[in-house]
């Protein structure tokens, strides 16, 4: 959700980098794993490039994009290995589309929300 929200607040750049920061926090309170960030990054990075060139709001939606496919992906052909995990590319796409789908439709809600709040302009 945070990186739905993120990436059309913030643009991709800030975004990617608020993702990075959660994954250390994640990770350095023992609450997240590695694949944190092979996850987290592509979402809040495709979100805000989609944003970018639509300025549409339901680009949050494009989160399942960056983080189901393009971090499960990563997950499973790159840092999985890394790590001597061997998982299939299918088990990351469903763990990972599990959460990013719900959080972008969560993200895109909130959105919509802040929108219609009198006097708050997010495009200044």
């Amino acid at each position: 959700m945070v990186n739905a929200i993120a990436g059309v607040l913030l643009g991709p750049w800030y975004a990617a980098l608020m993702a990075t920061a959660a994954g250390i926090t994640r990770n350095m309170f023992g609450v997240g794993t590695v694949f944190a960030f092979p996850g987290g990054i592509p979402g809040a990075l495709v979100v805000g490039i989609a944003y970018r060139y639509s300025r549409k709001d339901y680009a949050a939606l494009t989160e399942v994009i960056g983080t189901g496919i393009i971090g499960a992906l990563l997950s499973a052909l790159v840092i999985g290995p890394m790590m001597g995990m061997t998982m299939t590319v299918e088990a990351f796409i469903i763990a990972f589309s599990a959460s990013s789908i719900p959080g972008s439709l969560l993200g895109y809600a909130v959105l919509l929300v802040i929108r219609r709040i009198p006097g708050f302009n997010l495009e200044a």
